[in-house]
Protein backbone atom coordinates (compact mmCIF):
# COMPACT_ATOMS: atom_id res chain seq x y z
CA UNK A 1 0.00 0.00 0.00
CA UNK A 2 1.16 3.16 -0.85
CA UNK A 3 -1.25 5.92 -0.01
CA UNK A 4 -3.07 4.53 3.18
CA UNK A 5 -0.49 4.06 5.44
CA UNK A 6 -0.02 8.20 5.54
CA UNK A 7 -3.39 9.00 6.79
CA UNK A 8 -4.11 5.68 8.94
CA UNK A 9 -0.83 6.33 10.91
CA UNK A 10 -2.22 10.07 11.63
CA UNK A 11 -5.84 8.44 12.32
CA UNK A 12 -5.57 5.20 14.52
CA UNK A 13 -4.67 6.45 17.93
CA UNK A 14 -7.49 4.60 20.35
CA UNK A 15 -7.59 0.83 18.98
CA UNK A 16 -6.34 -1.35 16.54
CA UNK A 17 -6.97 -1.39 12.44
CA UNK A 18 -5.09 -4.52 10.60
CA UNK A 19 -5.19 -3.88 7.22
CA UNK A 20 -4.65 -6.85 4.79
CA UNK A 21 -4.16 -5.54 1.18
CA UNK A 22 -4.71 -7.47 -1.80
CA UNK A 23 -0.95 -9.00 -1.96
CA UNK A 24 -2.05 -10.77 1.38
CA UNK A 25 0.62 -7.98 3.29
CA UNK A 26 -1.17 -7.35 6.92
CA UNK A 27 -0.34 -3.58 8.12
CA UNK A 28 -1.15 -2.48 11.82
CA UNK A 29 -2.02 0.83 13.25
CA UNK A 30 -2.94 2.08 16.06
CA UNK A 31 -1.65 0.78 20.07
CA UNK A 32 -4.85 -1.43 20.24
CA UNK A 33 -5.78 0.04 23.14
CA UNK A 34 -8.60 1.83 24.30
CA UNK A 35 -10.64 0.29 21.41
CA UNK A 36 -11.75 -2.72 19.26
CA UNK A 37 -9.44 -4.40 17.07
CA UNK A 38 -10.56 -4.67 13.52
CA UNK A 39 -8.56 -6.62 10.04
CA UNK A 40 -10.37 -4.97 7.51
CA UNK A 41 -9.16 -6.60 3.71
CA UNK A 42 -8.85 -4.97 0.55
CA UNK A 43 -9.92 -6.46 -2.38
CA UNK A 44 -9.11 -4.28 -5.36
CA UNK A 45 -5.96 -2.64 -5.74
CA UNK A 46 -7.69 0.89 -6.57
CA UNK A 47 -8.76 1.03 -2.29
CA UNK A 48 -5.52 2.19 -1.65
CA UNK A 49 -5.42 5.37 -3.07
CA UNK A 50 -9.49 6.08 -3.74
CA UNK A 51 -9.75 5.43 0.48
CA UNK A 52 -6.54 8.12 1.20
CA UNK A 53 -8.63 10.88 -0.70
CA UNK A 54 -12.14 10.26 0.26
CA UNK A 55 -12.17 7.56 2.82
CA UNK A 56 -15.86 8.45 3.95
CA UNK A 57 -17.71 7.71 1.26
CA UNK A 58 -15.51 5.03 -0.04
CA UNK A 59 -15.20 3.42 2.56
CA UNK A 60 -18.94 2.37 2.71
CA UNK A 61 -19.19 1.69 -1.41
CA UNK A 62 -16.25 -0.57 -1.28
CA UNK A 63 -18.14 -2.37 1.41
CA UNK A 64 -21.19 -2.03 -0.29
CA UNK A 65 -19.88 -3.70 -3.15
CA UNK A 66 -18.01 -6.40 -1.57
CA UNK A 67 -14.35 -4.56 -2.35
CA UNK A 68 -13.69 -4.24 1.33
CA UNK A 69 -14.51 -6.82 3.77
CA UNK A 70 -13.74 -7.63 7.38
CA UNK A 71 -12.38 -10.68 9.27
CA UNK A 72 -11.46 -12.23 12.33
CA UNK A 73 -14.59 -11.82 13.91
CA UNK A 74 -14.69 -7.92 12.93
CA UNK A 75 -17.55 -6.44 11.36
CA UNK A 76 -18.44 -3.50 9.89
CA UNK A 77 -19.98 -2.35 12.91
CA UNK A 78 -16.53 -2.56 15.05
CA UNK A 79 -14.97 -0.85 11.99
CA UNK A 80 -17.04 2.42 12.46
CA UNK A 81 -16.62 2.25 15.70
CA UNK A 82 -13.19 2.65 15.56
CA UNK A 83 -13.78 5.33 12.81
CA UNK A 84 -16.09 7.39 15.54
CA UNK A 85 -13.77 7.11 18.49
CA UNK A 86 -10.77 8.62 16.22
CA UNK A 87 -12.42 11.12 14.16
CA UNK A 88 -10.76 14.24 14.92
CA UNK A 89 -7.61 12.22 13.67
CA UNK A 90 -9.06 11.80 10.55
CA UNK A 91 -10.16 15.61 10.38
CA UNK A 92 -6.75 16.89 11.02
CA UNK A 93 -5.08 15.09 8.20
CA UNK A 94 -4.29 18.41 5.50
CA UNK A 95 -6.17 16.17 3.16
CA UNK A 96 -9.24 15.87 4.82
CA UNK A 97 -9.37 19.01 5.82
CA UNK A 98 -9.33 20.53 1.84
CA UNK A 99 -12.04 17.57 1.34
CA UNK A 100 -14.09 19.38 4.28
CA UNK A 101 -13.20 22.87 2.80
CA UNK A 102 -15.04 21.70 -0.81
CA UNK A 103 -17.73 20.34 0.91
CA UNK A 104 -18.66 23.40 3.10
CA UNK A 105 -18.31 25.39 -0.36
CA UNK A 106 -21.36 23.61 -2.36
CA UNK A 107 -23.31 22.98 0.58
CA UNK A 108 -26.33 25.21 -0.50
CA UNK A 109 -25.99 23.71 -3.64
CA UNK A 110 -26.21 20.14 -1.79
CA UNK A 111 -28.55 21.25 0.04
CA UNK A 112 -31.20 22.81 -2.51
CA UNK A 113 -34.69 21.40 -2.31
CA UNK A 114 -36.95 23.40 -4.21
CA UNK A 115 -41.27 22.46 -4.83
CA UNK A 116 -40.55 18.85 -6.94
CA UNK A 117 -37.08 18.13 -6.30
CA UNK A 118 -37.68 17.87 -2.70
CA UNK A 119 -40.46 15.36 -2.84
CA UNK A 120 -37.63 13.24 -5.54
CA UNK A 121 -35.56 13.22 -2.64
CA UNK A 122 -37.95 12.27 0.44
CA UNK A 123 -39.65 10.30 -2.32
CA UNK A 124 -35.80 8.47 -2.86
CA UNK A 125 -35.99 6.63 0.94
CA UNK A 126 -39.00 6.46 2.18
CA UNK A 127 -40.80 4.87 -0.56
CA UNK A 128 -39.09 1.56 -0.16
CA UNK A 129 -41.65 -0.83 0.14
CA UNK A 130 -43.57 -0.77 4.05
CA UNK A 131 -43.06 -4.47 4.10
CA UNK A 132 -39.41 -3.40 4.74
CA UNK A 133 -39.47 -1.03 7.39
CA UNK A 134 -41.93 -3.43 8.97
CA UNK A 135 -39.49 -5.60 9.45
CA UNK A 136 -37.10 -3.55 11.90
CA UNK A 137 -39.16 -0.69 13.27
CA UNK A 138 -41.65 -0.86 16.05
CA UNK A 139 -45.95 -2.10 15.68
CA UNK A 140 -46.17 1.42 15.18
CA UNK A 141 -44.01 2.09 12.15
CA UNK A 142 -42.43 5.45 13.98
CA UNK A 143 -39.45 6.49 11.90
CA UNK A 144 -37.93 8.81 14.14
CA UNK A 145 -36.40 9.55 17.60
CA UNK A 146 -37.77 7.73 20.56
CA UNK A 147 -38.28 8.96 24.26
CA UNK A 148 -36.92 6.58 26.67
CA UNK A 149 -38.20 6.93 30.01
CA UNK A 150 -35.62 4.83 31.05
CA UNK A 151 -32.79 3.25 28.72
CA UNK A 152 -34.29 -0.04 29.08
CA UNK A 153 -37.38 0.67 28.06
CA UNK A 154 -38.30 -1.38 25.08
CA UNK A 155 -38.79 0.30 21.55
CA UNK A 156 -42.36 -0.32 21.88
CA UNK A 157 -42.66 1.21 25.25
CA UNK A 158 -40.30 4.36 24.03
CA UNK A 159 -41.94 5.48 21.24
CA UNK A 160 -45.55 5.03 22.86
CA UNK A 161 -43.86 7.68 25.70
CA UNK A 162 -42.71 10.04 22.69
CA UNK A 163 -46.07 10.39 20.81
CA UNK A 164 -47.37 11.09 24.64
CA UNK A 165 -44.64 13.35 24.99
CA UNK A 166 -45.55 15.40 21.86
CA UNK A 167 -49.49 15.22 22.56
CA UNK A 168 -48.55 16.92 26.14
CA UNK A 169 -46.43 19.63 24.76
CA UNK A 170 -49.33 20.41 22.31
CA UNK A 171 -51.91 20.83 24.93
CA UNK A 172 -54.97 19.84 22.96
CA UNK A 173 -58.25 20.52 23.51
CA UNK A 174 -61.49 18.25 21.32
CA UNK A 175 -62.15 20.41 17.78
CA UNK A 176 -58.98 21.84 17.41
CA UNK A 177 -57.30 21.73 14.03
CA UNK A 178 -53.59 20.30 13.94
CA UNK A 179 -51.74 20.69 10.91
CA UNK A 180 -49.01 17.62 10.55
CA UNK A 181 -45.85 18.49 8.44
CA UNK A 182 -44.33 15.11 7.73
CA UNK A 183 -46.54 12.63 9.01
CA UNK A 184 -44.89 9.31 8.25
CA UNK A 185 -46.53 6.07 8.93
CA UNK A 186 -49.03 8.09 10.36
CA UNK A 187 -48.76 6.91 14.25
CA UNK A 188 -48.78 10.39 15.55
CA UNK A 189 -51.90 11.59 13.12
CA UNK A 190 -53.98 8.53 14.61
CA UNK A 191 -52.70 9.04 18.43
CA UNK A 192 -53.44 12.74 17.81
CA UNK A 193 -56.99 11.95 16.38
CA UNK A 194 -57.62 9.26 19.03
CA UNK A 195 -57.84 12.90 21.48
CA UNK A 196 -60.11 14.21 19.78
CA UNK A 197 -58.91 16.76 17.04
CA UNK A 198 -58.58 17.06 12.96
CA UNK A 199 -55.56 16.60 11.90
CA UNK A 200 -54.27 17.88 8.39
CA UNK A 201 -51.49 15.39 7.83
CA UNK A 202 -49.27 16.38 4.55
CA UNK A 203 -46.45 13.63 3.14
CA UNK A 204 -44.54 13.71 -0.06
CA UNK A 205 -43.85 9.87 0.21
CA UNK A 206 -46.65 7.88 -1.86
CA UNK A 207 -46.24 4.60 0.02
CA UNK A 208 -46.09 6.34 3.17
CA UNK A 209 -49.57 7.83 2.67
CA UNK A 210 -50.60 4.76 1.44
CA UNK A 211 -50.37 2.58 4.42
CA UNK A 212 -50.91 5.80 6.44
CA UNK A 213 -54.33 5.66 5.44
CA UNK A 214 -54.67 1.84 5.94
CA UNK A 215 -53.57 2.35 9.77
CA UNK A 216 -55.51 5.28 10.32
CA UNK A 217 -59.22 3.31 8.66
CA UNK A 218 -57.92 0.23 11.45
CA UNK A 219 -57.94 2.46 13.91
CA UNK A 220 -61.24 3.92 13.56
CA UNK A 221 -60.22 7.58 13.11
CA UNK A 222 -60.06 7.81 9.42
CA UNK A 223 -62.95 10.28 9.21
CA UNK A 224 -61.00 12.68 11.66
CA UNK A 225 -58.02 12.67 9.41
CA UNK A 226 -57.03 14.57 6.12
CA UNK A 227 -54.21 13.02 4.05
CA UNK A 228 -52.26 14.93 1.57
CA UNK A 229 -49.69 13.89 -0.66
CA UNK A 230 -48.24 17.88 -0.41
CA UNK A 231 -45.33 20.05 0.03
CA UNK A 232 -45.30 22.04 3.42
CA UNK A 233 -45.19 25.25 1.17
CA UNK A 234 -48.48 24.18 -0.54
CA UNK A 235 -50.57 23.68 2.42
CA UNK A 236 -53.50 26.47 3.35
CA UNK A 237 -55.52 27.77 6.12
CA UNK A 238 -54.89 28.43 9.45
CA UNK A 239 -54.20 25.49 12.54
CA UNK A 240 -54.45 25.51 16.60
CA UNK A 241 -51.53 23.30 16.22
CA UNK A 242 -48.95 22.87 14.37
CA UNK A 243 -46.62 19.83 14.70
CA UNK A 244 -43.91 18.29 12.64
CA UNK A 245 -41.51 15.00 13.45
CA UNK A 246 -38.46 14.17 11.86
CA UNK A 247 -39.09 16.85 9.01
CA UNK A 248 -37.15 19.78 8.86
CA UNK A 249 -33.68 17.69 8.62
CA UNK A 250 -35.36 17.54 4.79
CA UNK A 251 -35.31 21.27 4.45
CA UNK A 252 -31.76 22.72 4.13
CA UNK A 253 -30.62 25.71 5.21
CA UNK A 254 -31.52 27.56 1.99
CA UNK A 255 -34.52 26.75 2.77
CA UNK A 256 -35.34 27.60 7.15
CA UNK A 257 -36.66 31.14 6.60
CA UNK A 258 -39.36 29.33 4.50
CA UNK A 259 -40.26 26.60 6.42
CA UNK A 260 -40.47 28.71 9.67
CA UNK A 261 -42.06 31.52 7.70
CA UNK A 262 -44.92 28.59 6.62
CA UNK A 263 -45.25 27.55 10.60
CA UNK A 264 -45.73 31.40 11.43
CA UNK A 265 -48.27 31.62 8.26
CA UNK A 266 -50.38 28.48 9.08
CA UNK A 267 -50.71 29.32 12.88
CA UNK A 268 -54.22 30.39 13.80
CA UNK A 269 -54.55 33.71 17.09
CA UNK A 270 -52.97 32.28 19.96
CA UNK A 271 -51.85 28.61 18.48
CA UNK A 272 -48.32 27.25 18.40
CA UNK A 273 -46.17 24.78 17.04
CA UNK A 274 -43.80 21.80 18.00
CA UNK A 275 -40.67 21.31 15.89
CA UNK A 276 -39.07 17.92 16.53
CA UNK A 277 -35.88 17.55 14.40
CA UNK A 278 -32.39 16.39 14.70
CA UNK A 279 -29.41 19.10 15.37
CA UNK A 280 -26.03 19.21 15.89
CA UNK A 281 -24.09 20.80 19.16
CA UNK A 282 -21.06 21.74 16.61
CA UNK A 283 -20.93 24.86 14.54
CA UNK A 284 -22.89 24.67 11.16
CA UNK A 285 -21.39 21.88 8.87
CA UNK A 286 -21.99 19.56 6.17
CA UNK A 287 -24.04 16.16 5.72
CA UNK A 288 -21.37 13.19 5.24
CA UNK A 289 -21.22 12.09 1.67
CA UNK A 290 -22.41 8.90 2.24
CA UNK A 291 -25.44 9.82 3.86
CA UNK A 292 -26.01 12.74 0.94
CA UNK A 293 -25.41 10.35 -2.10
CA UNK A 294 -26.98 7.33 -0.85
CA UNK A 295 -29.49 7.92 1.97
CA UNK A 296 -30.76 11.53 2.52
CA UNK A 297 -30.17 13.86 -0.44
CA UNK A 298 -30.95 17.25 0.42
CA UNK A 299 -30.84 16.41 4.04
CA UNK A 300 -28.94 18.58 6.21
CA UNK A 301 -28.58 18.11 9.98
CA UNK A 302 -28.66 22.04 11.72
CA UNK A 303 -26.52 23.78 14.27
CA UNK A 304 -28.61 25.00 16.72
CA UNK A 305 -27.25 28.83 15.72
CA UNK A 306 -28.31 28.13 12.46
CA UNK A 307 -32.15 27.38 13.69
CA UNK A 308 -32.31 30.05 16.01
CA UNK A 309 -31.30 32.66 13.52
CA UNK A 310 -33.84 31.91 11.04
CA UNK A 311 -36.00 31.89 14.26
CA UNK A 312 -35.36 35.41 14.52
CA UNK A 313 -35.40 36.37 10.85
CA UNK A 314 -38.89 35.19 10.69
CA UNK A 315 -39.82 36.59 13.86
CA UNK A 316 -41.11 33.64 16.06
CA UNK A 317 -40.78 33.40 19.88
CA UNK A 318 -39.28 29.84 21.07
CA UNK A 319 -41.74 29.16 24.12
CA UNK A 320 -39.59 26.08 25.04
CA UNK A 321 -36.93 24.03 24.32
CA UNK A 322 -35.88 20.13 24.87
CA UNK A 323 -32.69 18.94 23.55
CA UNK A 324 -32.90 14.77 23.90
CA UNK A 325 -29.04 13.41 23.64
CA UNK A 326 -29.16 9.65 24.46
CA UNK A 327 -32.76 8.74 23.19
CA UNK A 328 -31.50 8.55 19.57
CA UNK A 329 -28.77 6.16 20.11
CA UNK A 330 -31.04 4.31 21.93
CA UNK A 331 -33.70 4.33 19.73
CA UNK A 332 -31.06 3.35 16.52
CA UNK A 333 -29.54 0.84 18.46
CA UNK A 334 -32.80 -1.29 18.64
CA UNK A 335 -33.31 -0.26 14.61
CA UNK A 336 -30.02 -2.08 14.07
CA UNK A 337 -30.63 -4.65 16.30
CA UNK A 338 -33.55 -5.69 15.22
CA UNK A 339 -32.17 -5.25 11.47
CA UNK A 340 -29.53 -7.58 11.79
CA UNK A 341 -31.38 -10.17 13.20
CA UNK A 342 -33.85 -9.30 9.99
CA UNK A 343 -31.11 -9.75 7.78
CA UNK A 344 -31.81 -12.62 5.53
CA UNK A 345 -35.17 -11.18 4.82
CA UNK A 346 -33.39 -8.14 3.82
CA UNK A 347 -31.31 -9.59 1.45
CA UNK A 348 -34.52 -11.56 -0.15
CA UNK A 349 -36.76 -9.02 -0.71
CA UNK A 350 -33.75 -5.90 -1.47
CA UNK A 351 -30.62 -7.27 -2.36
CA UNK A 352 -27.57 -7.84 -0.62
CA UNK A 353 -26.33 -4.73 -1.67
CA UNK A 354 -29.04 -2.50 -0.39
CA UNK A 355 -28.74 -4.60 3.11
CA UNK A 356 -24.97 -3.98 2.99
CA UNK A 357 -25.99 0.14 2.56
CA UNK A 358 -28.50 -0.03 5.09
CA UNK A 359 -26.42 -1.61 7.59
CA UNK A 360 -23.74 0.80 6.81
CA UNK A 361 -26.41 3.74 7.56
CA UNK A 362 -27.59 2.35 11.00
CA UNK A 363 -24.48 1.67 12.48
CA UNK A 364 -23.20 5.10 11.14
CA UNK A 365 -25.58 7.05 12.62
CA UNK A 366 -26.23 5.22 15.56
CA UNK A 367 -21.89 6.22 16.93
CA UNK A 368 -23.05 9.72 15.68
CA UNK A 369 -25.34 9.92 18.19
CA UNK A 370 -23.03 7.96 20.52
CA UNK A 371 -19.68 9.46 20.12
CA UNK A 372 -20.44 12.31 17.33
CA UNK A 373 -22.45 16.00 17.81
CA UNK A 374 -25.99 14.87 16.99
CA UNK A 375 -28.98 14.96 19.20
CA UNK A 376 -32.59 15.78 18.83
CA UNK A 377 -34.40 19.19 19.96
CA UNK A 378 -37.94 19.66 20.35
CA UNK A 379 -38.94 23.38 20.05
CA UNK A 380 -42.36 25.18 20.65
CA UNK A 381 -43.36 28.05 18.81
CA UNK A 382 -45.37 30.58 18.48
CA UNK A 383 -45.98 34.40 17.14
CA UNK A 384 -47.40 35.99 20.75
CA UNK A 385 -45.45 35.19 23.66
CA UNK A 386 -47.68 34.27 25.73
CA UNK A 387 -49.52 31.76 23.26
CA UNK A 388 -47.48 28.90 24.56
CA UNK A 389 -48.43 28.59 28.75
CA UNK A 390 -45.45 30.43 30.55
CA UNK A 391 -44.78 27.71 33.24
CA UNK A 392 -44.25 24.44 31.73
CA UNK A 393 -45.66 22.10 34.05
CA UNK A 394 -48.62 21.63 31.76
CA UNK A 395 -46.23 19.43 29.62
CA UNK A 396 -45.26 16.86 32.57
CA UNK A 397 -49.04 17.36 34.57
CA UNK A 398 -50.82 16.39 30.67
CA UNK A 399 -48.07 13.65 30.18
CA UNK A 400 -49.39 11.78 33.49
CA UNK A 401 -52.90 12.59 32.93
CA UNK A 402 -52.84 10.53 29.02
CA UNK A 403 -50.15 7.90 31.06
CA UNK A 404 -53.35 7.03 33.39
CA UNK A 405 -55.02 3.29 32.70
CA UNK A 406 -58.33 5.24 32.58
CA UNK A 407 -57.13 8.46 29.96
Amino acid sequence: MRFLPHLLKRFVHKGRLVVIGPDGVRHAFGTGEDGPEVVMRLNDDKLDRELFFNPELVSAEAYMDGRLTFEDGSSVYDFLYLFSINRRGLASHPVQQALRRGWRAFKRWHQSNPLGKSAKNAQSHYDHPPEFYRLWLDSQMIYSCAYFPTPEASLEEAQEAKLRHIAAKLKLEPGMRVAEIGSGWGALAIYLAKLGVHVTAINVATEQLAESKKRAEAAGVLDRITFFERDYRELTGTYDRIVSVGMMEHVGVNHFDEYFGTVKRLLAPGGFAMIHAIGRMSPPGTTAPFIRKYIFPGGYVPAMSEVFTSLERVGLWTADCEILRLHYYWTIRHWRINFEAKRPEVVAMMGERFARMWEFYLVAVELGFLHGSNMVYQLLLSKDRDDVPVIRDFIVDEERRLAAPDA
